[in-house]
């Protein structure tokens, strides 16, 4: 347990120059985007407003507190998100920041969880018959099916299932928002549909994954002299092989994560679901700064995060995994 607090201390302090890095590079990369949210601003106000009563560039930039030089406002920010835990208002609508991060985030979040749950639902069971029949015709099949999921792209398969049920059958998937406490059923209602769309394609990826550490698990001697001792095909699987090809599997659902969150930003958009992808569309086209520094700096630190508790994951699935030596990110 010692060696398991001082890993997790370690990691923890490894983290913040990673951390750093990212809000360093969302800051200034943000500003990089042509287009700026005063020009913006100026250009609505102009139109808005009678001739000669606009608000001036300059007084715009001093209301943002934009009319300083840029290195100066990133410490600002970095600042108060250090010192107060403040991430800054909307340029826009002046509220907080974090209000409509809190009020997004849990709907992406279940989109993300279920999406997991569909592709370890589709791919583990897939996988494993696949090995365990190779070069059968369920292993073609199983492979075939593979190789569409990843084929498919994930916006094209969401555009068709919103546009052909509405016009053979005046079906629409709901777009209204149910928590999970209130009603469960109408909640998986809304959700199942884009989180089985955007599932598909990391099935795929795990299923192919599955199937080729299986493969070389049950070459292992270990695997022979479990068959030997006569053990049914049930008690050689699930004791023996599929543990130990699982370690490989979870490394590939951690890098696939990531890949959930920029899948949501479609698959929102799609379905009209006002989940975090939608708000980071809307921030960027409306040049909030603020606003998208936040969301990506808050999801850089539960992606960093998830990290640490998938190498955690390491020592629970093979007791070989120590930590005693182990460090990075």
């Amino acid at each position: 347990m010692l060696a398991v607090r001082e890993y997790i201390v370690r990691r923890i302090l490894l983290m913040i120059p990673t951390l750093l890095l990212v809000s360093i590079i969302v800051f200034f990369g943000m500003r990089l985007v042509p287009g700026s949210v005063v020009d913006i601003m100026v250009n609505i106000a102009q139109g808005l407003s009678p001739q000669g009563h606009a608000p001036s560039r300059a007084d715009i930039e001093k209301q943002l507190g934009l009319d300083v030089p840029v290195y100066i406002q990133y410490f600002r920010w970095i600042g108060n998100i250090v010192g107060r835990g403040d991430f800054g208002h909307s340029m826009w609508t002046g509220l907080p920041v974090i209000d409509d991060v809190l009020r997004r985030m849990p709907v992406t979040i279940e989109l993300s969880f279920l999406a997991l749950i569909v592709a370890i639902l589709i791919s583990l069971p897939i996988g494993v018959f696949s090995a365990l029949r190779q070069d059968s015709w369920g292993d073609y099949m199983a492979r075939s099916f593979a190789i569409l999921c990843i084929a498919v792209p994930g916006f094209w398969l969401g555009t068709l299932i919103i546009v052909f049920p509405s016009i053979w059958w005046g079906y629409m998937p709901r777009i209204v928002v149910v928590s999970f406490l209130e009603d469960p059923l109408a909640n998986l209602k809304m959700f199942i549909i884009p989180a089985i769309v955007l599932g598909m394609g990391m099935a795929g990826g795990i299923m192919r994954m599955i199937r080729s550490m299986m493969l070389e698990v049950l070459r292992q001697d270990y695997i022979r002299t479990a068959w030997a001792k006569g053990l049914k095909e049930r008690a050689v699987i699930m004791g023996h092989a599929l543990k130990n090809a699982m370690i490989p599997v979870v490394t590939i659902v951690a890098i696939y994560v990531p890949g959930l969150f920029g899948g949501a930003v479609i698959i929102e958009q799609i379905f009209s679901i006002p989940g975090m992808g939608r708000l980071i569309i809307y921030a960027t086209l409306s040049r909030d700064y603020q606003m998208v520094s936040a969301i990506m700096l808050i999801m850089a630190v539960f992606l960093v995060f998830l990290n640490l508790v998938v190498d955690l994951a390491y020592a629970y699935i093979d007791p070989r995994v120590g930590f005693a030596k182990r460090g990075g990110t």
